[in-house]
């Protein structure tokens, strides 16, 4: 049995993070710049059998696009030659996600579409595609009430973590874990494609190309049906994919080397992109959801408990609530006054809004307490926005 293997790497930086960690002489920056950039240089010469699914945040698109960003680093990296070879369908699918990547289902409800919305602006502009059949909800944070959401933008598949899926339909530990299935919400559905934990933690951390060949063809042995093992890490943090020496890094170290079996026929995998393995396979039983997001560090996603663990992380997001509620509250009263078309009216609704999503960056809450004063910097500004807002209402 050849199990098809969908590899997906999330590509996200907070807003001005690198100009941050570049003003601050910071060999940080570097780094990051070239495991994104070896991406692409990896597979340049592997377009016959690679297969890459990429979620790039629209803060990452939009630093990379940004002319002085561009001009800044054009001695590490050529930003411009990056994001044309990240256009290139037959080595990646990029998948659809949220433009300041917030935790989803901790935001606003009425804040969600916009996220999307403002994604999707950028990513056809720059990634040259008008669709995009995937998505990857920012930290794999998602619940079974964003399926209408999702499923309203068009998206087919969702990634989901396999701590959180079990089966409606009955169904063997193989099936649940290395088959597409179908998740509902009231009259809605999707496609959910199940990360395997295991496997993804040791994309992580580091393994080689035999390792892998056979644990998958110890996991899906017993599989009556074309597997699909889907493996999802960042693909630009930690030392596996930031070290640049040949040989000790996820591309040369494991990836090319896989392909390598793969074009001689010694691979229990073959590289696939999910829209084609769905066209050919499709999804086959019903599952639910448990709201969570996936593993980082110590914590194993449930419930948000990354996001949520203090009380200043709750009350930032509570806050984060009023502010939304109150946006909403006077863009409503100026469509009822007849002045929504005003432009100083619009220039600060955009203002006060921009500044609110940027606030619900997941990074925000993330790092404990030590970044929630980023939030709070931005509100700070969307109130003052607001403000200004509410005094041309009278």
């Amino acid at each position: 049995m050849i199990a098809h293997h969908a590899l997906v790497l999330n590509l996200h930086q907070p807003p001005n993070n690198l100009q941050d960690l570049l003003d601050d002489g910071n060999w940080e920056a570097t780094e990051i710049l070239y495991a994104l950039d070896r991406i692409p240089r990896s597979l340049w010469d592997s377009e016959d059998v690679a297969r890459v699914h990429l979620s790039l945040s629209g803060t990452l698109l939009e630093t990379l696009n940004d002319p002085e960003f561009q001009q800044r680093v054009y001695g590490i990296v050529d930003c411009g030659s990056l994001l044309w070879h990240f256009q290139n369908q037959n080595l990646f699918e990029i998948l659809g996600t949220g433009y300041y990547h917030p935790v989803l289902s901790l935001i606003p409800a009425a804040d969600r579409p916009q996220h999307l919305r403002r994604w999707l602006d950028i990513a056809r502009h720059i990634l040259w595609r008008p669709h995009f059949q995937g998505f990857w909800p920012p930290e794999m944070g998602f619940s079974m009430e964003l399926i209408p959401l999702l499923r309203s933008f068009g998206y087919r598949y969702v990634l989901v973590d396999s701590k959180h899926v079990e089966p409606v339909t009955p169904m063997s530990w193989q099936e649940l874990r290395y088959r597409p299935h179908i998740a509902r919400h009231g009259e809605d559905e999707i496609l959910v494609i199940v990360r395997d934990r295991d496997l993804s933690d040791a994309q992580e951390s580091g393994m080689d190309a035999d390792w892998f060949n056979h644990e998958i063809a110890e996991r899906t042995k017993w599989c009556d049906f074309a597997p699909l093992v889907t493996t999802c890490t960042d693909g630009e943090n930690g030392g596996w994919f930031r070290n640049a020496t040949e040989g000790a890094n996820f591309w040369s170290a494991f990836y090319l080397p896989l392909l390598e079996r793969v074009r001689a026929g010694q691979s229990a995998v073959s590289p696939t992109f999910i829209s084609d393995y769905l066209n050919a396979h499709g999804a086959h039983g019903e599952v639910h959801v448990h709201t969570g997001a996936w593993n980082t560090g110590w914590h194993d996603g449930h419930d948000f408990i990354q996001w949520t663990g203090s009380e200043r992380q709750q009350a930032t997001l509570r806050a984060v609530g009023e502010l939304s509620a109150a946006i909403q509250e006077a863009d409503r009263q100026a469509a009822a006054r007849g002045i929504a078309d005003d432009e100083g009216f619009r220039r600060d609704l955009e203002e006060a809004t921009w500044r609110l999503l940027r606030a619900e960056t997941s990074c925000n809450f993330y790092w404990g307490e030590a970044w929630v004063h980023r939030a709070d910097a931005d509100m700070a500004a969307s109130w003052e926005a607001l403000n200004r807002m509410r005094a041309r209402l009278g």
